[in-house]
This record gives structure tokens, sequence and C-alpha cells, in this order.
């Protein structure tokens, strides 16, 4: 039976991946994301968009009435936004302090806040039983990164979904985590990524190469499948075992 699938982040990266792969199943698909152009240019078949900043309330408000009037149901919630501002604006100031401002906030906003806001608006429309949500964490709310704002960011996601499994728990609803290690063919990285830190990053996974796109989506169609019925308050690695598990 096909489900509604919402996705945030759906246009580029693992969001799109995913995409993919609930649409190939025969799951009607929302993509989510700030630019329409780029959700329009994804080409997931049959997938409806929505363009929307999902770190203002305002926009999730528009998101929450969209899914209203064309799934009134969610079977599956995934939360690919975010990132670690590499694409943003700069702050315009030399004031340490206002940089260091900046960083935290918009690495919470773009992590945290579109998770939480949008599980929020949408929390009484998922199915039960069977509903899934799905967060995209990071290998470096484990071990920290360069970019500690956007670490921690991730992190902040854990106690909310373990919280939030607690909630819906009752309502036969799963509430799960995914956390990538470094993972090729995304927009996350910008023109950061050197070939030396590449390498350096690819050195630490056991089996020798980076992750995918397809690798993560993967992981969140098993998690959403009944298969995992049984599975929730789990943060599920998939770095090549760059990271040991928890």
């Amino acid at each position: 039976m096909a489900r509604n699938v919402v996705i945030s982040g759906g246009g580029t990266g693992i969001g799109l991946a995913a995409a993919r792969v609930f649409a190939a199943g025969g799951d009607q698909v929302l993509l989510l994301g700030r630019r329409a152009e780029v959700l329009e240019k994804a080409g997931v078949p049959g997938a409806l968009t929505y363009a929307a900043d999902l770190s203002k309330p305002r926009g999730v408000r528009g998101v929450e009435r969209f899914v209203a009037a064309e799934f009134g149901t969610v079977d599956v919630l995934i939360h690919g936004a975010g990132g670690a501002g590499y694409l943003e604006p700069k702050v315009d100031s030399d004031e340490p302090l206002d940089v260091v401002l900046h960083n935290w906030s918009l690495n919470f906003g773009l992590n945290t806040l579109t998770a939480v806001l949008l599980t929020e608006a949408l929390k009484d429309r998922l199915a039960d039983p069977g509903g899934r949500v799905l967060f995209l964490s990071s290998i470096a709310a484990y071990r920290g990164s360069g970019n500690v704002a956007y670490a921690g960011a991730k992190a902040a996601l854990h106690p909310y979904l373990h919280d939030l499994a607690r909630q819906l728990g009752p309502r036969s609803i799963t509430v799960n985590a995914v956390a990538p290690g470094y993972v090729e063919d995304t927009e996350f990285f910008g023109d950061v990524m050197d070939e030396a830190r590449r390498q350096r990053l690819i050195a630490e996974t056991s089996n020798g190469r980076a992750g995918t796109p397809g690798d993560v989506a993967a992981t969140l169609h098993w998690l959403a499948s009944h298969a995992a019925g049984h599975i929730t308050s789990q943060i599920v690695q998939v770095n090549g075992g760059a990271e040991r598990g928890h």
C-alpha cells in the first residue's frame, strides 16, 4: 500500500536519494526545501514539492496547511534538511562574538529547528499505528568536527528524538535517526573539501571508501519499513566503521 512520505531537504543529496527510493517503491513523496527551482528540477517521479524556510514558524505553518490539503496523514517524516553553513552568507562583522553567534544560530536553525518545528507541526498527522519519524544526525555528533556548532546542532537532535519516541510509542510510531559519516556527491561541503582531507576521511573507514547518498537512503528506507517496527529511539551509524557504535 502506498504511503505518504514527507522529506525535508528533498531536492539534493541524501534527501533526494531517499525520495527516489521511496518513490520507486510506489510511495507518494512530498519534497520540501528552501529553493523552489531545485525542488522542481529534482525529477522524482510523481513527487509534490513545496518551498519554505523550515527554520521559521511561518514557513512550517505553510507546509502544515499544504500537507493537510494534499495528504491528510503522514506515514513517514524524514528530516533531511540541514548543513554546516558552508553555502550560507558570511556574517558582516569583524567582532569575534558576532561571528560565534552567527555560526551557532545558523547551525541550530539549519539542523535543529528545521527538524523540531516540522515535527511538532505534523506530529498529530502521523499515521497510527505504523508512522515513522526519521532524523539525519551526523558522525560529528559523536566526535565533534571542525565546525563545533554543527556538531552541537546535530547532537541536540538526540535527546529530542528519545523524548519523541516515548511520546509517540503508545501510538505505535517509531522515531529513529541515521548518523552518516563522510558522504560524497552532496552539497554539504561546498568548495571547502580538498583531496588531502578527503583521503583522510576515507582512510578512517574500515571498508576504504566514502559513503554515498544511496547508502543512507537505503538505511532510512529500511527503518521506515514494517520489518523495523520494533526499532525506536535508536541512532544508526552509517559511516563504514569510521566511528564505532555506541
